[in-house]
């Protein structure tokens, strides 16, 4: 006979079990230590920010995945009907600490809040860094845990990266992010987006505007090659840690303030204004 406390348990799990993401929180993928406590953002590398004592005022960042009724699977564009583009940021192993942090403070300093599609090896090497980007109102996205080509792997092991990454998401900030962006590839297989709507991601956010700057050209050849193709609407993706485009970045948004663009998270260029 089963005794009480364990019937408790058994219907405990099989709710969970329902939970869009439960074969990540169940598949025995724990997450590592090293990962900063929610409310206190303590973690390696948490030592406080002078910056970021100065008031800034942010709407919460989104961690909930967005659902848009109507739009396509894979989102390479928005609306655009009032001159804001989403500006996004790959966040991968090998990026520079310092650097990223750098290019949170020029954001703070112009008062924008950007998309961050985060690599899961990332996240438990940078807690702190990622609890910032919560903290200021910036929105933490699934960039898969350790960007491999999904195009090469089975599709158990496409789930696992993707299901991986977003129990450190969940884990970070109590819910797996708005987004996931696929590694390499600006849009998805067939294989690819069933794993992501199984993990609980109703669309995958590409883009439509790539300066390549992961291969390290100069700053003026990243802003060149965004202000030659963006336009209201358009979804920019760059990398975060990356010295040239931080360089890149005080000419560029000025350049996209001249033109009446204005840079949103990606959840802002789907959602009216006010939701």
């Amino acid at each position: 006979m089963t005794d009480p406390s364990r019937r408790v348990l058994l219907r405990a799990g099989a709710a969970l079990s329902a939970l869009p993401l439960a074969p990540a929180l169940l598949g025995g993928c724990s997450a590592p230590a090293s990962l900063p406590d929610a409310r206190t953002g303590t973690g390696h590398g948490a030592a406080p920010d002078p910056v970021a004592a100065q008031p800034l005022a942010v709407t919460p960042a989104r961690r909930a995945p967005l659902r848009i009724p109507g739009a396509p699977v894979q989102l390479t564009h928005g609306p655009g009907t009032d001159g804001r583009l989403a500006l996004t940021f790959n966040a991968e192993p090998g990026a520079d600490p310092a650097v990223a942090a750098r290019t949170l403070d020029l954001l703070r300093g112009r008062g924008l809040r950007v998309t961050v599609l985060a690599v899961g090896t990332w996240l438990a090497a940078e807690p702190a860094l990622a609890r910032r980007l919560l903290d200021e109102g910036h929105e933490l996205g699934n960039h898969t845990e350790h960007h491999k080509d999904l195009s090469l792997l089975t599709e158990p092991a496409v789930r696992a990266e993707i299901e991986q990454c977003a129990h450190r998401l969940f884990r970070l900030g109590g819910g797996i992010g708005p987004w996931l962006r696929s590694p390499r590839h600006r849009e998805s297989d067939p294989r690819v987006i069933r794993a992501a709507q199984r993990a609980g991601y109703p669309h995958l956010l590409a883009y439509d505007t790539d300066p390549a700057d992961w291969r390290d050209p100069s700053p003026a050849t990243i802003r060149a090659r965004v202000l030659r193709t963006v336009g209201p609407g358009g979804i920019v993706t760059l990398h975060l840690g990356r010295p040239h485009t931080l360089q890149a970045l005080p000419a560029l948004l000025t350049a996209l303030s001249r033109r009446n663009l204005r840079p949103v998270p990606a959840s802002e260029l789907f959602l009216p204004r006010g939701t």
